[in-house]
């Protein structure tokens, strides 16, 4: 039997910064026994809302004895100003801070939670400002290049037109613009954004950052901001969520290492989840972190402050250290006609030579993985079969595997025009079957001279925890394309590229496989530098 609920209050309460401008923000509350510690969380999307598409409601949470507060921030929703992202938020989020714990029902405690770009909203403040007493930042990260359009020198495509247009719809509706909004809508269900997004963007929101981050190469690292946390702030208690199959994933990894650097003890969760798709039993978790860190709940907890998911046993487990293994590439040549023939092996030397044709008018597909439209676990068994993807298996392995890490291949290409991209995916073969059971996926995009250069790139995959067992076989993809996941290389140096075009080129890519290597790198090797 469920006990009854506390009753809730709601109401609209108003911020006037400094500036003068006015942030509105929706507060829930129980009906009497005040006060309570606060959770804030900052967001763009609309205060009613609450991210409810991944969090239970705020109502929910102030039953268990939390002041809920959801802020529009600066230039979206209710709230006055001009919108400008990421690069507004510092200020505005130290003054909101001042504000919610001087709030009469706030008792001076104050967590933050949130996503996305709700995640990044609690880790941005001016210099010396106080830090919440606790965070749990999820799925975001510091480096706007890197974590929030780019991957492997790549715009994201699908990703960043889809939430840059969802910015611009919100834009057009703050100004009354009916028209604008049902353009921008029906491209988004027709799926013409992919073709007419960033002329859209143009169009509707030529400040935003989803075009901003368009008019930027990515090769060019001094144009793209890395947002700094305070290093106080990182020492607080924090808990960070992530998934398998979210494209920030990295970006979370990276703030955990940057946190335990700077000598917080940060907790971490990484699960079976998308972007918008989360795993059950997350808000207990935050139930849990919040009541221990502004309740000082007595919870009796495991003292291992990591927990990810085994994609393939579907079970959590603790940080581990595999063995380092390495695999090299072989094939005289057929892999790409034959998914059997090229192999995967360890303790051997790579060998052969494979060619791969990429057709811009039939491009390759992206299906599940972190960035394609179909985000989350796949069989591309069917993919695997085209003649322009590339297979290499291993033999079937005779015991245990756990692969834990940051796959990264290494392999000497070109091709016969100044621009080409490595699409790569790694999957599970399991023993006696037809499917390939896609674990990771990542992308380099090489333009310029050097892409006719026989030269040695380096493709990073999504992080991933999986098992083989006895019989399964590991299969490492290659393509020269993963549409919508990143625009179709046009065959030379354009950027950013997008959809196929009379002026997209056909593509021969050539793989030289001697010294070829397939290597897991350590989760806890984190980049801290924003290189």
């Amino acid at each position: 039997m469920f006990a009854d609920s506390p009753a809730i209050r709601s109401r609209d309460q108003s911020l006037i910064l400094t500036d003068g401008v006015r942030l509105i923000s929706k507060l829930w509350f129980p009906e009497s026994g005040g006060s309570w510690p606060a959770l804030l969380m900052r967001q763009p999307y609309g205060r009613h809302i609450a991210s409810t598409v991944t969090y239970a409601h705020p109502a929910w949470w102030a039953q268990q004895g939390f002041l809920v507060v959801v802020q529009d921030v600066r230039g979206q929703g209710d709230s006055d100003g001009v919108f400008s992202g990421f690069s507004q938020e510092a200020n505005d989020t130290a003054e909101t801070h001042a504000w919610v714990r001087a709030l009469p029902e706030c008792n001076g405690k104050l967590g933050c939670y949130g996503f996305s770009y709700q995640g990044l909203t609690q880790l941005l403040a001016p210099a010396n400002s106080p830090p919440p007493d606790c965070f749990a930042p999820a799925m975001a990260g510091l480096d706007e290049r890197d974590d929030w359009s780019c991957s492997g020198g790549a715009h994201w495509w699908h990703l960043g037109l889809g939430w840059g247009l969802q910015l611009a719809a919100l834009q057009a509706k703050r100004r009354g613009d009916d028209q604008a909004w049902y353009k921008i809508r029906r491209s988004l269900e027709d799926g013409t954004y992919l073709r007419e997004g960033p002329n859209l963007l143009k169009e509707n929101d030529p400040q935003g950052m989803a075009w901003t981050w368009l008019q930027r190469d990515p090769r060019d690292r001094d144009h793209w901001p890395i947002h700094p946390v305070q290093s106080s702030w990182l020492k607080q208690p924090m808990l960070l969520l992530g998934g398998w199959w979210d494209p920030h994933l990295s970006g979370l990894l990276e703030l955990w290492q940057r946190s335990k650097a700077a000598g917080g003890s940060p907790e971490l969760m990484v699960g079976p989840a998308t972007h918008l798709e989360w795993w059950p039993g997350v808000q207990t978790q935050l139930l849990r972190f919040f009541s221990q860190h502004l309740k000082g709940a007595d919870i009796v907890r495991s003292t291992q402050r990591t927990h990810f998911w085994n994609i393939t046993q579907s079970c959590w487990q603790e940080e581990c250290t595999p063995p380092a293994i390495e695999w090299s590439l072989q094939s005289s040549g057929l892999a790409c006609t034959d998914p059997s023939h090229g192999l995967l092996q360890s303790e051997s030397c790579g060998m052969g030579t494979e060619w791969i044709v990429h057709d811009p008018w039939r491009p390759m597909p992206a299906i599940g993985g972190h960035l394609s439209p179909s985000a989350g676990p796949a069989d591309r068994a069917t993919l695997d079969r085209r003649t322009d993807v590339a297979t290499f298996n291993t033999p079937p392995i005779t015991t245990e595997l756990q692969l834990f890490g940051h796959p990264q291949l290494s392999l000497r290409a070109q091709a016969d025009h100044p621009g080409f991209d490595l699409c790569v995916s790694l999957s599970r073969c399991c023993e006696g079957g037809s499917t390939a059971e896609q674990l990771s996926t990542g992308v380099l995009r090489v333009l310029g001279s050097k892409a006719q250069m026989a030269l040695e790139h380096v493709v990073q995959l999504q992080p991933l925890l999986a098992t083989l067992k006895a019989g399964d076989q590991l299969r490492l993809s290659i393509a020269a394309a993963a549409w919508p996941a990143i625009g179709v290389n046009p065959g030379d140096d354009t950027t950013p590229s997008g959809a196929p075009s009379p002026q997209h080129r056909v593509v021969t890519l050539t793989l030289h496989l001697t010294d070829s290597k397939l290597q897991l790198i350590p989760m806890n090797s984190g980049k801290l530098d924003g290189e």
